[in-house]
This record gives structure tokens, sequence and C-alpha cells, in this order.
């Protein structure tokens, strides 16, 4: 998959041919193409037929109210990233219950809150149709989740685990003796999806993701070899139940829309505890049961995957390769390069093992003004259906109008891969990009590191 591992190092390319350049001399498997034609093309997926292959991805911003329903930044996010010419909007995380939240203003919709989630999608479809032309219609997908061992619904941690691990309970300072969920709870967990999912129809959404990635609940699940005497464990089809039997229960409720899954195919984290690892290896993926499952996914209807890895809490380079590392966070041992290498290739090999299936690929963001090039190498050879960015969307929702309208992407608009957006988060803030909306997002930005080091200070 990769050459040989290479130092870090920054962004610092002036021309296409400087980033080709360093691609072979790397030896890594990144395909260009000058033809950016195919971004601009429909794509049918299942029921859903999308205006180009350009997607954003589930970026949180934590702005929701309350009761979980959008924010003035919320609806504001998402009305940029409608009007930017995605042919997909994949909505963020949204609970199904308030225990899972991973933070107080994670989104959660409910029956109360029905009218401000649909709200949500009719100024999206607007702000679509207002600026790419009344026959643009961005396709909706919104990510139903439970945070699982991050969930922090009133600020503090307050995990919810499938199993134990040597690795995440040390970093979560979980003593030996804490509680997994149970059987049981996971199964009503099910069916909290399957309200969460009718309340979505009800709004408006084209399609529902449950979200099985991330070291999130569903994907911990896929990774619990260690659970024991358990429904949910030990064994391939045990730990691949909650997530199937869930999406075949949504798909039952709601037939009129998409279901689809973010799907961890590879975890890096060493076995027992990590999903599509070599045992031997855990930097190095073994696919073998993430296709298998994904062919069962493919057989309950899943048409649209959005393949990723990693863990944003643990590895997070994995990920999302970056310039700069969040405060207190390391440099890879890697180039960039190598970690897009490694994104593409996943989505990849799942995407030619099930041709039928929509892929969405991620790992683009790093690549600044010359991600459509790559984007569109990656699509000319059936790598993946739609190519979709995150960090990058947060910094510049109307790349996609950009490339369509002027062949390329402003320079100065780029994602700086400075893991500012990350960052706020981790203080506890609103998350967007700080750099390039820094009205909005550098005051936030300032005000969590000053907490944080209040905090630091304190402890010290």
């Amino acid at each position: 998959m990769m050459g040989v591992i290479s130092a870090h190092e920054k962004f610092n390319f002036k021309s296409l041919d400087e980033l080709k350049y360093k691609i072979e001399q790397l030896g890594v498997a990144l395909p260009l193409s000058v033809d950016l034609d195919v971004l601009n093309r429909p794509v049918t997926i299942g029921k859903l037929t999308l205006p180009n292959a350009l997607s954003t991805h589930p970026m949180e911003g934590a702005d929701a109210e309350p009761d979980g329903s959008p924010s003035e930044l919320t609806l504001r996010r998402y009305g940029r990233f409608a009007a930017g010419g995605t042919g997909l909007v994949w909505m963020e995380a949204c609970a199904v219950v308030p225990e899972g939240k991973a933070n107080p203003r994670q989104l959660q919709i409910t029956q109360e809150n029905l009218s401000a989630f649909a709200g949500l999608v009719q100024k999206a479809r607007r702000a679509a149709r207002d600026s790419m032309g009344k026959h643009h219609r961005t396709a909706l997908v919104l990510q139903l989740t439970h945070s699982g061992r991050y969930c922090k619904p009133l600020g503090v941690p307050r995990p919810v685990i499938a199993h134990h691990s040597v690795i995440l309970d040390t970093q979560h300072r979980l003593p030996p003796d804490y509680p997994l969920i149970s059987d049981e709870e996971l199964d009503h967990l099910q069916d909290s999806y399957v309200k969460a999912a009718i309340l979505a129809a009800k709004a408006g959404f084209d399609g529902v993701d449950i979200k099985c990635c991330h070291r999130y609940l569903p994907s911990e699940l896929l990774a619990s070899f260690t659970r024991t005497h358990s429904r949910y464990g030990e064994s391939f089809e045990n730990r691949i139940r909650f997530l199937t039997e869930t999406i075949a229960k949504v798909r039952d409720a709601v037939p009129q829309l998409e279901v689809t899954c973010r799907l961890n195919v590879f975890d890096a984290i060493a076995y027992p505890y990590g999903f599509g690892v070599n045992r031997q290896d855990s930097a190095t993926a073994d696919l073998t049961e993430p296709i298998d499952l994904v062919g069962r996914l493919s057989a309950l209807g899943v048409n649209l995957l959005n393949v990723s890895i990693g863990n944003p809490y643990y590895q997070p380079h994995f990920g999302r390769p970056y310039d700069e590392p969040i405060a207190g966070g390391y440099v890879p041992r890697e180039h960039p390069l190598q970690g897009i290498e490694r994104l593409i290739a996943v989505a990849r090999d799942i995407q030619l093992a099930y041709p039928s299936i929509g892929v969405v690929g991620t790992g683009y963001s790093w690549l600044r003004q010359f991600l459509p090039f790559v984007a569109a190498g990656v699509l000319s050879r059936g790598w993946a259906t739609v190519v979709g960015v995150g960090r990058a969307a947060f910094a510049y929702p109307d790349l996609a109008k950009d490339i369509f309208t002027s062949g390329r992407m402003d320079p100065l608009k780029c994602c700086i891969t400075c893991s500012s957006c990350t960052q706020i988060m981790h203080d506890g803030g609103r998350s967007g990009c700080v750099p390039r909306d820094p009205e909005i997002y550098a005051p936030i930005f300032r005000e969590g590191r000053l907490r944080n080091s209040a905090v630091m200070r304190e402890k010290a």
C-alpha cells in the first residue's frame, strides 16, 4: 500500500508539478487527473440522485440548543454547505438518546423539536437552489449516533463502554470493574435509532446514517472480541449484530429513506481491541472482516457507505492528516501524503469489492487547492463513487461551486489543517474554522484556550 515511511512535512506545494514530484518521490499511490468533469456529473445511488460527486462530511459544530435543536450557528453552517454546491450534505452526529451525547450541545432530534429540524432541511434546500439553480437538489443525510465511551452529555465524561480495552481504558482512567453496557440495554437502544430515523423522515431528510466509526458505541462493538457471554461480543456475527439489526429495523420503519453508514473499516488499535487490523501490526489494515460486513450491509439494502478509519481521540493522524496537532498532540512519524494514501486505499478496496455500493471517500483536506485533481483521479479510476470533505468544508464551504465555475480552488480559502477546529471542541467550545471564519470562531477559540490554560494552572 505504501512506500518507505518518510518524515512528516508541512504542506508547501506551489504547483501541481511539485505535488506530483513528491508523490513520485514517496512512491505513494495517489492518482492525479486534470480533467475535473468527473466531479460534476450526476450520481445515482439507491433512491438518491446527487447533482455531483462531491459531499460534505458530518463535521460536528457542537452548537445545538440545550434541547438538541439546531441553533443559529447550526443553520448558518448548513446553509453555507448547501449553498456551496456539493451534491450531498452529510449532516453531523445527532444523538438518539440524551445520555449518548458527546457534548451538551450535540444535536438530538425529538418529537418536541421536530419542527426545528424540518426548518433546517428547508433552509438547506432553499440555500442550494438559490446558489446553484432550481434544478440543483442537494441530498441530505442525518447521522444518528451514540457516543459510547466518549459520552459527555453534561460536559463531564460519562463513558458507556462495550468492552474493556487495555489501550483505551487507561486513556480514560476507567477501573477494571467499570460496568459494560448490557445486552438488554443494547436491545432497547436499537429502538431509539428507529424512533430517531422516523423523526428524520418526517423532517424531510433523504437518508439516515447509523454512525459506526471512530470508536463511538456501534464502532466499539465491532471490535468487542473480549466481550464474553454476550449476544454482542466475541464472534464476528455477534460483534456486527448491533449494526446489522439496527439497520434492518430502521429500513423496515422508514423504507422511503436511504439507510446509510459511516463505517470504520480500520481502527489502527491493536488486536483484540481494534477492528479491521492486522493481528501482528495494528498500523496495517486487514479488511477481511470489514469487506464481509459490507457485503452483509449490501444484502440489507445499504447502498451508500462513508468509509473512515482511526480514532480521533487516540491516534488522530490516521483519520485526518494534518500540519499541526492540537495542544499537547503529536507530530506523526509519516508524511501526510502517506496517510492520505492509506485513507484512499481502504476506500478503494471496499469500492472494488462492491462496485454497486456508493462509497464516499475521505482524507483529502490536507491537499488544499490540489484536492480536486486527486479527487478526479480517484473517481475516474472507480476507487470511490463520491469524494467527501470535512475540515475543508468548514474552511471553504463553497469549494464545490468554485471548482465547477472556475475549475480551481482558491488557495487563500483552503483549510490549512491547523487543528484549530478540533482544539475548539477539546476546549468545550462551538467548532468552526478559525483562520477562514475568524469573526465568529477566533473569539471562541481564544476563550477556550484561556479557559483550558486556567484549568491546567489550577491542577498544577
